[in-house]
């Protein structure tokens, strides 16, 4: 299978080219139609089926080659973040005022799974592997949980395993959870009055809005330490200080190790609304607007991410590269925590310690991690996590920028707009590419990975975050952020 690697890396200069375009277009949740139409032009001249709006979410698209089974999806994402434009220098510039950046590293993403569809593609055509390999478009997994309502709408349904990966600062495999989340609108309606001339004819709904959050404040002491609940103030209720406010409104997020557990914090949070509500006279509209679970880890399926991102080895940076990266960690503030932090954390001390050395002084992380197993969630939230208890499924992790690097900045923009990110992502192909391929030849391999799925979910069904039927959430009501 080394010709899957070779494929890859002779035609880098093609994804390089899909990926930075991606990047030029930098568009966020639900409205990423120039990256959609790029990304399923590829496809077509490369001979797969592509199906647009799957789901009815108009940029999703599957694409698919091969056919009979066993069925293995890939899984792109294409979506940006809101006020990070950034030109690829490391130094704050921006392309544009107000503009949007992948803060993220999906123009890297989803290129990346489309290289390694490509590769397997060479492996199906030549006769060594058979089956159907799909690439899967997801949009808006930035606060648009595009993943959540393509599960609820069934569409990974018939898929035998599932493989994705994400830009980070580090060669390893996602072998750690995140906390399931949800997001919720509290739109509150008063009676507008002259705040001087006859407040008492007023039913304020700002007031409403932080009486809520000041009763969200005393709950946070009872529920799991784990959890989060976070919130901003969406609507003020305008900008006369003499007007009683008669609209206001807020966006919650609830975070917690498990669905369930954020199920029951929202009750909990709903009644306190209601609460605020009742105190001031007011009333108010709850509205759900996405959701994500926490992941179904599959060991069987990690491991051979991992055997094969060893196989592939280092990633070749340069002195250019390394130039690059210093100057981007010259700008960090200092003293904050970061992603590998984290993990180091919440793993054994001889591991943990292992990983340092393993670092050492570098400033880009160019060898794959030791193998490791982090014992509690992250604080972040993925809707691959829904993905997870549909499909086995698992996720890598490749060095696209400098160590310290936080997600969501303009410094992770400009390094996904340069080699240090191109390098990151021809690399996570390559190793998606060869466990693919494992699966479709290996068919006690992916028995296994199914098998270990199988007798988790028998333990432990899968619980939608979702409302039944929910909607799509609109462009105007979907936040940044995960």
């Amino acid at each position: 299978m080394d010709d899957l690697s070779s494929y890859i890396e002779n035609n880098r200069d093609r994804f390089i080219s899909l990926s930075d375009r991606v990047w030029e277009y930098a568009e966020t949740r639900f409205a990423e139609h120039n990256s959609v139409d790029l990304l399923v032009s590829a496809f077509e001249e490369e001979g797969f089926t592509v199906e647009r709006g799957i789901g009815n979410i108009p940029t999703a698209f599957v694409a698919t080659y091969g056919s009979g089974g066993p069925v293995i999806a890939l899984l792109g994402e294409y979506d940006a973040l809101a006020g990070l434009s950034q030109n690829p220098v490391p130094h704050r510039d921006e392309r544009e005022k107000t503009g949007n950046g992948h803060g993220c590293g999906h123009n890297l993403l989803g290129v990346g799974s489309l290289a390694a569809a490509f590769a397997v593609k060479q492996a199906i055509v030549s006769g060594e592997v058979q089956g159907t390999i799909r690439f899967y478009g997801c949009p808006a997994e930035e606060g648009g949980a595009g993943k959540t309502f393509m599960v609820q709408r069934g569409v990974f349904d018939d898929v035998d395993a599932a493989i994705t990966w994400h830009p980070a600062m580090m060669n390893s495999v996602f072998t750690f959870n995140v906390l399931a989340r949800s997001m919720i609108i509290f739109k509150f309606q008063g009676i507008s009055a002259h705040a001087a001339a006859n407040p008492f004819n007023g039913r304020s709904a700002l007031d409403a809005v932080e009486l809520m959050n000041v009763g969200a404040n005393y709950l946070r002491e009872h529920i799991v330490p784990e959890a989060r609940m976070h919130y901003v103030i969406t609507d003020g209720g305008g900008i006369s200080p003499n007007v009683v406010p008669a609209t206001a409104s807020s966006l919650y997020y609830v975070r917690a190790p498990r669905t369930a557990e954020v199920k029951e914090i929202e009750e909990r949070l709903f009644d306190v609304a209601r609460g605020a509500a009742l105190m001031t006279g007011t009333e108010v509209e709850i509205i759900f607007h996405s959701g994500t679970s926490n992941l179904l880890l599959n060991e069987t399926l990690e491991e051979r991410l991992y055997h094969n991102l060893v196989k592939v080895g280092s990633i070749p940076f340069d002195e250019s590269d390394e130039k690059f990266a210093a100057e981007i960690a010259n700008s960090f503030v200092k003293g904050g925590g970061d992603m590998l932090s984290q993990i180091t954390a919440g793993i054994g001390r001889g591991v943990a310690q292992e990983i340092k050395e393993k670092i050492g002084g570098k400033v880009l992380n160019d060898e794959p991690l030791p193998y490791f197993r982090v014992n509690k969630a992250l604080s972040g939230s993925t809707d691959v996590g829904d993905v997870s208890w549909i499909v086995p499924t698992a996720q890598l992790a490749t060095s696209c920028s400098a160590l310290g690097t936080a997600m969501h900045s303009w410094q992770l923009v400009a390094q996904g707009g340069m080699s240090i990110g191109h390098k990151g992502m021809l690399h996570a192909a390559k190793v998606m590419a060869l466990t693919t391929a494992d699966l479709l030849k290996d068919p006690q391999f992916l028995a296994d990975v199914k098998a270990e799925f199988a007798a988790k979910i028998a333990e432990d069904p899968y619980v939608s975050p979702l409302p039944p039927n929910a909607p799509l959430p609109t462009e105007l009501e979907t936040p940044d952020q995960h």
